[in-house]
């Protein structure tokens, strides 16, 4: 399944999240890891018409890796590969990682 975001949203797979914490301590699958607030861009919209009917291009590209708030985007699943997305709009992105 191809998912092309539409306007100003982007698609984002979400970091994985850490087994580990910074002290060492192992967490266990049934452990509350919260939601995440990075990933990686997959797709992203063309942009979103202004009032004159202009389109204004995306801050954000495809491969970016990204912050953003943490119940803001939509969460997706694929039914052919069994993969989980965010879908948000740009103005949920906070920061992009460099």
């Amino acid at each position: 399944m191809k998912i092309k975001p539409l306007a100003d949203y982007v698609l984002i797979e979400p970091e994985a999240e850490k087994e580990k914490t910074e002290g060492g301590i192992l967490l266990p699958d049934s452990a509350d890891k919260g939601r995440p607030e990075k990933g990686k861009v997959v797709a992203v919209g063309p942009g979103k018409t202004n009032a004159q009917g202009k389109i204004t291009p995306m801050e954000v590209k495809k491969g970016d890796n990204v912050l953003f708030t943490k119940y803001g985007p939509t969460e997706i699943k694929t039914v052919d590969d069994k993969k989980e997305y965010l879908i948000a709009k740009q103005d949920e992105i906070l920061a992009i990682i460099e």
